[in-house]
């Protein structure tokens, strides 16, 4: 039928130019009709517009963004973080309502897009988000942080809040009511904290261990393994599915996060190669 075929734009300023021709109490409520209709012409436009440069047209990014919201899902309900660490606590029957807001404000979501791993546990807190990178960067590094220590009634030490964030574990006491070497819900690395007024600082130890990582070639082909020491001076070989150094690195640690969690972050790891076959 042609009333179903949208009018082209010629069409819409006749329209326009009889408005004025309308007796005066109608062309008022007319005209505003009229402007209404064409701001909703416009956004058609630019909504077709965005669509045909939409990036998603290509199947494989759809894919990738389907696969990366199921790594997103999995990690909420296996590692039970989200935000700011919603319904952390297991047995959990039924999984949380999530909102357009919660996808687009997730540090989580981000952190997976951008083709890294996530956590097995949750990471530390800051500003009420997943304070990532903490747990990432290098030795050495310090940041101001909003700090203190917490007592029980007979003056022990209990632990320590940081940046609100209250599951900050007291490893040790290096100087009484001034440094100490914490740790988050004992997992990861190690930080120093330095109490301090108005600032106190959180400065990432240095690390305590070293791991090899054997590169073995046989007829074009390359693989990567980490060693890994256990009692009664036994090796445990776990192959690391990489290409390169780098890659072969970021897999052993995501193996040491989900296997030794008190340990992730305070390995440095040692690149041995072994003569081609």
């Amino acid at each position: 039928m042609d009333d179903e075929i949208p009018l082209d734009a010629d069409e819409l300023m006749a329209y326009f130019e009889r408005i004025d021709r309308l007796p005066p109490e109608d062309a008022e409520w007319v005209n505003r009709l009229f402007q209404e209709c064409l701001r909703a012409r416009v956004h058609e436009a630019e909504l077709q517009s965005g669509q045909e440069a939409c990036p998603f047209e290509d199947p494989s990014q759809i894919a990738q963004v389907a696969l990366d919201t199921a790594e997103w899902l999995k990690t909420l309900w296996n590692v039970g973080y989200m935000g700011a660490g919603s319904f952390p606590s297991k047995p959990r029957s039924a999984f949380p309502e999530i909102e357009l807001e919660d996808v687009l404000k997730s540090a989580l979501f981000a952190r997976i897009r951008q083709g890294k791993r996530p956590l097995p546990f949750p990471p530390p807190t800051r500003n009420g988000l997943p304070w990532h990178d903490l747990l990432e960067e290098a030795e050495g590094e310090s940041h101001k942080v909003a700090a203190e220590i917490v007592r029980n009634d007979q003056g022990k030490l209990v632990g320590t809040i940081i940046e609100k964030a209250s599951g900050w574990r007291i490893i040790r006491e290096i100087e009484e009511n001034r440094e100490y070497i914490v740790q988050y819900q004992g997992k990861g690395p190690l930080f120093r904290l330095i109490l301090g007024v108005p600032d106190s600082v959180l400065r990432r130890e240095p690390k305590e261990w070293a791991r090899n990582i054997l590169q073995q070639e046989r007829v074009g082909i390359r693989t990567f393994t980490l060693l890994w020491p256990e009692e009664n001076s036994r090796e445990k070989r776990v192959p690391l599915r990489a290409l390169t150094w780098e890659r072969a690195e970021s897999e052993a640690a995501h193996w040491v996060a989900a296997n030794h969690p008190e340990m992730y972050g305070q390995i440095r790891f040692i690149r041995q190669e072994t003569a081609s076959g």
